[in-house]
């Protein structure tokens, strides 16, 4: 068969998937988002129905499997906790700084429809554990079921390690949004916690902000425009500040999760506060390429830069903890590198 052939297989495929399946997927997302207000484990088999229905080619399969998969989605709806926590809703209504035209979502292209609202939750520690720090995460892709390893079990086992935990539920960067808009999101969570630094008992100067893959790029889309004292109006004009914007919207620490920029992608230094940052990424990430240059750039440029590599491990695989340890428990060492990176840097800010 033919590349063309193949590609044309892969597209009749890929439609045949969004007619049948793409309006479960997209209802799917809002119970993966809202993943502290249900049983995890019945929300990690719905997410392990949709992976496997993304590998069914039969059309007549694919149909059976849709229904089942919905039949799920509704029975994991009934069983939101009574006492759920209450959202986080980063922005004013009528002032959330925009750029882009996004008026519909044909065929279920995106994740998110036109109305997403931005929001996070928290994932405290116990009150007589004294907080490290504080970490605000946002998952890879445009996020969907990667919430469910990428933010909450990651962020479970940052609790373990004394963290205070935010899972930042942004408009991801390219799907739709900008990188503009998707970094200004994570400005103004950042800058939430930094005001609310007395009641997470955290200094204001160790709020770290964890991206994993299109979430570490959209970490470097902060540092762009929000670093250095820069303001979420200087970035959109139109936006009318209020009393978050008093605090600073770049973190003390970036956790870059096999998410830094494309190689050969411009970076604009003028201005850029870089934090110190550390970089994870498993030896067979297709990112590779990028990494080295990217570690070296910021080197160049004076930022504190700590890189791990990890041996036979793929793009992904945070938080497979969630499913039995995973292929590759050797990545999981991450979190503890992370641990330790954050301890240094707290210990010695003048890093």
């Amino acid at each position: 068969m033919s590349l063309l052939d193949e590609l044309k297989k892969s597209i009749k495929k890929n439609t045949t998937m969004l007619r049948i399946f793409g309006g479960e997927i997209h209802d799917a997302v809002k119970l993966y988002e809202d993943c502290v207000c249900y049983p995890i484990e019945e929300l990690v088999a719905l997410h392990q129905m949709e992976e496997s229905i993304r590998k069914e080619t039969d059309e007549a399969t694919l149909k059976r499997l849709t229904a089942e998969f919905r039949e799920k989605r509704l029975e994991v709806e009934k069983h939101r906790f009574p006492d759920a926590p209450e959202k986080i809703f980063l922005w004013k209504k009528g002032n959330m700084p925009r750029e882009t035209e996004y008026t519909e979502n044909i065929d279920f292209e995106y994740t998110h429809d036109p109305d997403f609202f931005p929001f996070m939750y928290e994932s405290l520690i116990p009150e007589d554990v004294t907080p490290k720090g504080a970490v605000v995460m946002s998952a890879g892709g445009d996020h969907g079921g990667n919430i469910l390893y990428e933010c909450y079990q990651s962020g479970k086992e940052l609790n373990e390690l004394g963290y205070q935990c935010f899972f930042l539920m942004n408009r991801p960067n390219i799907n739709p949004w900008s990188g503009k808009e998707a970094g200004a999101d994570v400005a103004r969570a950042i800058q939430y916690v930094r005001a609310h630094a007395d009641k997470y008992r955290v200094p204001v100067n160790r709020i770290a902000y964890a991206g994993f893959s299109n979430g570490g790029l959209t970490g470097e889309q902060n540092v762009q425009y929000f670093s250095g004292g820069r303001t979420i109006q200087d970035a959109f004009p139109s936006y009318k500040p209020d009393e978050l914007d008093h605090f600073s919207g770049s973190p003390d620490a970036f956790l870059c999760v096999y998410g830094p920029r494309f190689l050969g992608e411009p970076f604009d230094w003028d201005n850029v506060v870089y934090p110190p940052t550390i970089v994870i990424v498993g030896e067979k990430d297709f990112n590779i390429p990028n990494i080295a240059p990217y570690a070296q750039d910021l080197r160049d440029h004076g930022v504190t830069v700590e890189m791990h590599t990890f041996i036979n491990c793929p793009h992904g695989g945070v938080g497979m903890k969630l499913l039995g340890g995973g292929e590759h428990p050797n990545f999981q060492q991450w979190l503890y590198l992370c641990d330790h990176f954050m301890e240094e840097l707290y210990k010695h800010p003048s890093i």
